[in-house]
């Protein structure tokens, strides 16, 4: 699907305002922008590392390390037993 040309967008402009007034424009301008200027926010702040983002009063306990133990296990899986011809 191609841009529309000038023509066309001049078109289009001349709809919206008889649609909305001359008054209405700047408004719905300026909703618009507040609206992609808030999606983009959001966008960035779900993109950022956790430890940028707003930190909880939770706390994270490092992982915990297993200690070997003496005995070893050792767990043999049973073997398919195939009838060859």
């Amino acid at each position: 699907m191609a841009m529309p040309s000038g023509s066309e967008l001049l078109l289009i402009f001349g709809i919206v305002v008889l649609l909305f007034g001359a008054k209405k424009i700047p408004d719905l301008a300026k909703g618009l922008g507040q609206g992609i200027r808030s999606f983009k926010k959001e966008m960035k702040d779900d993109e950022a590392p956790p430890s940028t983002q707003a930190k909880t009063t939770e706390t994270v306990d490092a992982p915990k390390q297993v200690e070997p133990s003496s005995t070893a296990t050792i767990v043999e899986t049973p073997h398919d037993h195939v009838k060859q011809a």
